[in-house]
């Protein structure tokens, strides 16, 4: 819907207002691109999404981040066991 509604504010063919967002949309104007060989690659003119500094400690972030895939590993293999007795179940091997 964001690309959309953003592609019809660029048009003017809604009630939003176009603006250039970082990262998502850049109406780049024809002496933007001529300067650039005219190459399209949206990169050279949309540019990057500024993200906020992570300020959390690198070791205490990866403990946090291997519990958790641990967790959702042990689910997969739970969800895996359950789908081949689903399947053995239809006459299918696995």
């Amino acid at each position: 819907m964001q690309i959309a509604d953003t592609y019809h504010a660029w048009r003017g063919e809604n009630n939003l207002e176009y603006k250039d967002i970082p990262g998502f949309c850049k109406s780049a104007t024809i002496e933007e691109v001529k300067k650039h060989d005219y190459i399209l690659t949206p990169g050279r003119y949309v540019g990057f999404e500024e993200k906020e500094e992570d300020d959390e400690v690198f070791e205490e972030k990866m403990k946090k981040l291997t519990a958790e895939l641990a967790k959702q590993m042990e689910e997969s293999k739970k969800l895996d066991e359950e789908i081949k007795k689903n399947l053995e179940m239809l006459g299918w091997r696995v």
